[in-house]
């Protein structure tokens, strides 16, 4: 199997690491805006760097890996499934409904594959709460209480690419909760705060957000993110029921201090990002996008499962702003698919 990488930044690089070292992947074709940043990973990997985008077309390949800038991301999803090719491509296919739309008509007009990369469905404390709570080990669940905090804000000429904290980064939280619970969000009402750093009023975003989700059996979700949490990188949620509690993202690296006298210590080694914390969660999704071209599996997240996520941040966004409680009804791409 040869599959083409574009896009050779941190994600692109550690993908390319993945796919490299696969049995079933025979070669690789990496291309990247700066192409001698390609050239320098297609070195160290022993693999093929191409002078730009045409080249992985038309030099042929079975798959295509998108690592790129979001603003490329649908063009180059339309460009792979009108050449009849299956594609692996970083969150989000775009950053407004209209565009994320247009580029899954192409991708189902086409019969191609278009896997997203929402690495939290292949993270082991997910997949557990996910069991946890189908198997009806919680009981019938209430609350859900999810959180996302970077220990550090992204540099400021990345803020207004982003599409926004909850576009960028509690899509993850929104997608999650979908796939964990097998429930719909029917319901939004978020606020946000911009009371840090400058560069964030700036780019007409904000670096705290929160966001009560009513699902559609009633239970209540709770989802916070910031981008200035200094303590170190923070994911986790709660999911609370009439049987039982569990937590994923707890452990000896959670960055939380207890001031209890019983209490756990700090944790001496806080995770510091995403990268660290999902490194294995993210093999594990290219390893599924593997199976995926080799017939050997379902798509474990599709372009549809992906618009979802999109259409929830789109509401909150829409809350925030507005200053009222949103509808998911009033979001265009409505008709979700079952994520039983």
């Amino acid at each position: 199997m040869r599959i083409g990488v574009i896009g050779t930044g941190r994600i692109g690089t550690i993908h390319a690491n993945t796919l490299s070292r696969h049995r079933e992947v025979g070669s690789l074709i990496l291309t990247d805006a700066d192409a001698a940043r390609a050239q320098g990973l297609a070195h160290r990997l022993g693999e093929t760097a191409a002078p730009g985008v045409e080249e992985i077309f038309r030099w042929g390949v079975d798959a295509v890996v998108i690592t790129t800038a979001t603003s490329a991301h649908a063009e180059l999803i339309g460009r792979a499934a009108r050449s009849g090719l299956p594609v692996f491509c970083e969150k989000p296919i775009a950053l407004d409904l209209p565009g994320s739309l247009a580029a899954i008509a192409e991708v189902e007009a086409a019969g191609t594959v278009l896997q997203m990369g929402f690495q939290r469905r292949f993270d082991a404390g997910y997949t557990g709460a996910r069991e946890a709570v189908r198997s009806g080990r919680l009981g019938r669940l209430h609350t859900v209480r999810a959180l996302t905090s970077d220990q550090a804000p992204p540099d400021a000429a990345w803020l207004p690419l982003s599409g926004g904290l909850y576009r960028d980064t509690l899509v993850h939280d929104f997608d999650v909760l979908r796939w964990v619970t097998g429930r719909e969000v029917t319901d939004v009402y978020a606020a946000g705060s911009d009371a840090g750093p400058r560069m964030f009023r700036e780019a007409g975003d904000v670096d705290t957000a929160a966001a009560l989700l009513t699902l559609d059996d009633g239970t209540l979700a709770t989802l916070t993110a910031t981008r200035m949490n200094g303590a170190g990188y923070d994911v986790r949620m709660e999911l609370a029921g009439e049987r039982d509690q569990i937590v994923v993202g707890l452990d000896d690296r959670t960055p939380i201090a207890s001031t209890e006298p019983t209490g756990p210590p700090a944790a001496d080694k806080p995770w510091t990002g995403f990268l660290e914390r999902f490194g294995p969660a993210y093999e594990a999704e290219l390893n599924a996008f593997v199976e995926v071209v080799r017939g050997e599996r379902a798509n474990p997240c599709d372009g549809r499962e992906a618009l979802q996520a999109l259409r929830i941040a789109e509401a909150c966004e829409r809350s925030r702003r507005e200053r009222r409680p949103v509808h998911l009804a009033e979001i265009a791409g409505g008709s979700p698919p079952s994520v039983a």
